[in-house]
């Protein structure tokens, strides 16, 4: 067969194999004109040679049994499992990921223990900036005691997303790489905002790293670690809060069921645990609410769980905090901002022009190096980018703001800045599966929640 012409090879060959040769080379080529790079159509050759010649044996590790041979038990393993990680990479990359809920930033719209499924669909699958990685793996593995990265920077591709569904839309729930996360404080990533830190700390920032032996690992944007906020405004918007009330372009933005905020509880008597739990309030929620002898000032409330808990007895007041603690961005002594009363800001949008001063600069600071790769020097009252004096920048990208649901629990937009669209990995759209680390097994499974849609 391996002399013959191909096209008599094809002839010859059963209705069913060419009718699964058809279906493979369709879905094929409707993914390369997905993917835009007219080169990969040299993949229908090999399609071809799959199905009709079968000249090259691309499944080298595969054994052909004679008659009556006996199978070998390790490579049927191998097959299977080499089969499975093409398959999950493939869904990974362009479809669905899996993400769980590791914190309370979006309590209680989603819960800690939350299993996820995030579509890439959404809102346009990204192709992997760093390509040779370990498959299934983001960016870190522990091996032998030791955490290491788990991918190679020897091949590294622009950024470039494949058409999705939409774009973010303002109050989508959104998984993106966390902007600050391309400089990373080794084994405490998730507690120390090294950008954050650095700007905070001015000139003391080297010693203190020295002091508390701190180690910093650098990260590709893909590889940046993987944060879920809702998106509250848009490219153009304008955004302001105002002693906790959120103003998208002068009006009062939605508010949602879930959408929580601390309060200050007085109480008579100390309420049964019990309607902690009836109310959703976790251990944690409690352990971080400051409990006095007679109270909790900064118990962490939805609208629903602050109306029961007024209407009790045993309760004297309940007063809905105001966050006076200054936000990190944007590090700047300038803006006199706070968690609860912060902005006026306007959202960067693509080839928008803002007029640039040494006031504002420290709002586009990271957008103009760290995202679209300028160079940037201030000398006086003078802006240089890429060498040449100027007052004035055009965006080359979108970006959001984003929040959590829990307000004043939330490390989000207003500590750490812009998400650049090309941070933007997806949306989530169902809840698997969900846990409750407060319960034993088997009540700590949240049976309501599981395979839940996500609005």
């Amino acid at each position: 067969m391996s002399k013959q012409n191909p096209i008599t090879v094809f002839r010859s060959s059963s209705t069913k194999t060419k009718i699964k040769y058809g279906i493979a080379s369709l879905l094929y080529i409707l993914f390369v004109i997905w993917l835009e790079s007219p080169i990969w159509f040299v993949g229908l050759i090999v399609i071809f040679d799959l199905y009709i010649t079968k000249r090259v044996k691309w499944a080298f590790w595969k054994k052909k049994y004679k008659a009556g041979e006996k199978r070998n038990l390790w490579l049927d393993w191998l097959d299977a499992i080499i089969f499975a990680l093409i398959v999950a990479s493939v869904v990974r990359i362009f479809f669905f990921e899996a993400y769980v809920i590791p914190s309370s930033s979006m309590e209680k719209s989603l819960l800690v223990g939350d299993y996820l499924f995030v579509s890439k669909i959404a809102y346009g699958p990204k192709i992997p900036n760093t390509p040779l990685s370990i498959p299934l793996v983001h960016n870190q593995i522990t091996l032998f005691g030791k955490s290491m990265k788990s991918y190679s920077e020897m091949i590294k591709l622009p950024y470039r997303r494949l058409a999705g569904l939409g774009k973010v839309q303002r109050n989508d729930n959104v998984v993106f790489n966390f902007p600050n996360g391309d400089t990373v404080v080794v084994d405490h990533p998730e507690i120390i905002d090294y950008h954050a830190t650095k700007a905070s700390l001015g000139n003391k920032f080297t010693e203190w790293m020295k002091i508390n032996n701190m180690k910093v690992q650098a990260h590709p944007m893909d590889k940046k670690d993987h944060y879920v906020k809702r998106c509250v405004a848009i490219p153009g918007d304008s955004l302001e809060i105002r002693h906790g009330q959120l103003f998208i372009n002068g009006n009062p933005a939605q508010d949602f069921p879930e959408q929580e905020y601390a309060y200050s509880l007085v109480l008579k008597e100390a309420l049964n645990p019990k309607v902690f739990s009836q109310l959703n309030i976790s251990n944690d929620d409690l352990k971080n609410a400051e409990a006095t002898y007679n109270g909790y000032r900064h118990l962490v409330l939805t609208q629903k769980a602050f109306d029961e808990l007024k209407r009790l007895p045993s309760v004297v007041s309940i007063t809905r905090n105001e966050r006076n603690q200054k936000t990190e961005f944007p590090y700047s002594d300038k803006y006199d901002w706070t968690t609860d009363n912060y902005g006026p800001i306007w959202i960067p949008k693509h080839g928008e022009t803002v007029r640039l001063t040494v006031d504002n600069l420290s709002l586009y600071q990271r957008i103009i190096t760290a995202y679209e790769h300028n160079t940037l020097q201030v000398d006086g009252d003078k802006i240089y980018i890429n060498g040449k004096p100027t007052d004035t920048y055009t965006f080359a990208m979108d970006y959001y703001f984003m929040m959590g649901d829990n307000r004043h629990g939330s490390y989000d937009s207003r500590s750490w800045g812009f998400v650049p669209e090309d941070h933007i990995v997806g949306k989530p759209v169902m809840i698997w599966f969900s846990s409750n680390k407060d319960k034993p097994f088997p009540s700590n499974i949240r049976w309501d929640r599981i395979l839940n849609f996500i609005k």
